[in-house]
């Protein structure tokens, strides 16, 4: 009789802990789809520039995993002197290649995203920076973990109010950490950029790039950084609320698209770590 009741109880276990296995699909609302403009030119350091890519998309809801792309649209850039640089798509990707944009130091560019009838429209300077002079590292302990610090130094210009955009890319990480800076405290004067990383080891890689950006990019991205922050995601993750860019639809103002439209010079350094 024993046996039978522990059988009994061992079956209804089963069942109940087969049953906590169920997926729960909780009903969401779901605005219409946004196109979604990821414009962010770079001119990296060393290089012409000339090959530039812009991509389209559109928001989806939560439980899709595939990003629904946009083709077939009119995408272009101007520069202050009305020279046209076309973007063409790769057939049906939702890719839009450049291979002749000319990149120029405080020149103003608009973009324009001709889409289903809608108009977008967006305006943004080209900003330098400084180049990485040097990496170091340490490392670093803390409520018993150890991190490793890395620094990147460089020289901030003395003429200008500068904004930065610092990506660190650790090759045992698939996303990279991103951070922003303005030399309000250091202008004229050598200054880093700064990350603390855990489980690092000898020969792993770290690629570091500087971007120089806009101010108005640097308070989007203050923004986007703080939302992303506090719901334990990254940058490019989709946050708990809409931050909004500089791109606007001159045809219809409520129906705003998603992106930012940004030009930056780069300077990159890939170090080892020791």
């Amino acid at each position: 009789m024993k046996n039978k009741i522990n059988l009994i109880i061992v079956m209804l276990l089963a069942v109940f802990f087969n049953s906590c296995e169920d997926v729960v699909n909780i009903p969401l609302n779901t605005d219409n789809p946004r196109l979604v403009i990821d414009a962010s030119l770079i001119w990296q350091k060393g290089t012409t520039g000339n090959n530039q890519t812009i991509k389209l998309s559109t928001t989806t809801d939560f439980y899709t995993n595939t990003i629904p792309v946009v083709s077939g649209a009119t995408v272009f850039i101007k520069n202050s002197s009305n020279i046209v640089f076309n973007f063409v798509e790769t057939p049906n990707t939702g890719i839009y290649l450049c291979s002749n944009f000319v990149p120029k130091i405080d020149e103003t560019y608009t973009l324009t995203v001709i889409n289903n009838g809608q108009n977008y429209t967006a305006k943004e300077t080209l900003k330098s920076v400084a180049a990485i002079t040097s990496v170091t590292q340490e490392k670093q302990s803390g409520l018993g973990t150890d991190f490793l610090k890395l620094k990147a130094f460089f020289n901030d210009p003395a003429d200008a109010d500068n904004y930065y955009l610092y990506k660190y890319k650790f090759s045992k990480n698939l996303k990279p950490e991103y951070s922003v800076d303005d030399d309000q405290f250091f202008q004229g004067n050598e200054f880093f950029s700064l990350v603390l990383e855990e489980d690092t080891a000898p020969g792993q890689t770290v690629e570091i790039t500087h971007h120089g950006i806009s101010k108005g990019y640097y308070n989007y991205m203050s923004i986007l950084l703080g939302v992303a922050g506090s719901s334990g995601g990254g940058p490019f993750q989709t946050p708990p609320a809409t931050v909004r860019g500089n791109i606007k639809n001159q045809t219809n103002f409520n129906n705003y698209p998603l992106g930012y439209f940004t030009l930056s010079q780069a300077d990159t350094r890939n170090y080892t770590i020791q």
